[in-house]
């Protein structure tokens, strides 16, 4: 499923070719996705795309009158083409640009959303309870140890549910707590406030690195210029069969949450 860094560069991504484009035309072929397409999409067209930004796992596309709301699911992907290229197998809304271009949405398994607010949108229902975003000075070890104080949770589940803070999927979750040695399982509120602020710079860190190599592909993920991401090839624990690269250690797999979770027994308490 598309996280953080993955949204990050995708928006990044499209941002320089639709901010100050005027939607020419709407294509939705199918409106059955995570939730049906809004109907106020069929009243877009002739508006013009004035800003791009991010809040979680959602992509938000401000418009001279409303905001857009995209969601990648499990599977979404955007692309930049010419108008004129025909359509992919599972490419289910097209906005034409006054440029000649257009946005392509692709979602194989139709987890994905488009919304329409006309409303402030974190405000939204989706949006108004997320909590601060992982690389915000709001994400800081007094709040994170605030709201793990007196709690029985495992860590990666208290720093993967978005009310506590958003965008910190179960890849990054798993890197980050390898990088700060701390055990996937561990109750959060048995862990010191020293040892968060090391967690929550291991989140930056690892959030930033993965961003920089456009985000991690393991099935379906790509950039918008067609590409995997690349950070796949530097994870130390998710998904990795070899031994710890630290300490020779075979890395662990449990299930936390119907999620797998990767650690070191050895580098990790």
């Amino acid at each position: 499923m598309p996280e953080l860094p993955e949204v990050e560069t995708t928006m990044r991504g499209i941002a320089p070719y639709v901010c100050g484009q005027k939607i020419r035309r709407v294509i939705v072929r199918e409106h059955r996705l995570r939730w049906p397409v809004a109907k106020e999409t069929a009243e877009i067209q002739g508006r013009m795309i004035e800003a791009v930004s991010r809040r979680g796992k959602y992509i938000l596309m401000q418009l001279d009158r409303g905001t857009l709301i995209w969601h990648l699911g499990m599977s979404g992907s955007m692309r930049i083409l010419p108008t004129a290229t025909p359509p992919e197998k599972h490419e289910h809304i097209e906005l034409q640009l006054g440029s000649g271009l257009a946005l392509k949405f692709r979602d194989p398994r139709r987890f994905g959303a488009l919304l329409y607010t006309d409303m402030d949108p974190l405000q939204h229902r989706l949006l108004c309870q997320l909590g601060p975003e992982p690389l915000s000075q709001d994400f800081d070890a007094d709040y994170l140890y605030t709201a793990c104080k007196h709690k029985t949770a495992a860590i990666k589940s208290v720093i993967m549910d978005s009310r506590i803070v958003t965008g910190v999927g179960n890849i990054y979750a798993c890197e980050s707590l390898f990088s700060a040695g701390i055990k996937p399982t561990r109750k959060a509120g048995r862990i010191s406030k020293n040892r968060l602020a090391i967690l929550i710079e291991a989140i930056r860190d690892t959030l930033r690195a993965a961003i920089r190599h456009g985000g991690t592909t393991l099935q379906d993920f790509t950039q918008v210029d067609g590409n995997p991401g690349y950070f796949r090839h530097s994870l130390q624990v998710y998904g990795v069969k070899e031994p710890c690269s630290a300490c020779g250690t075979a890395i662990r797999q449990v299930v936390q949450g119907q999620r797998s979770s990767y650690f070191c027994p050895k580098c990790q308490t």
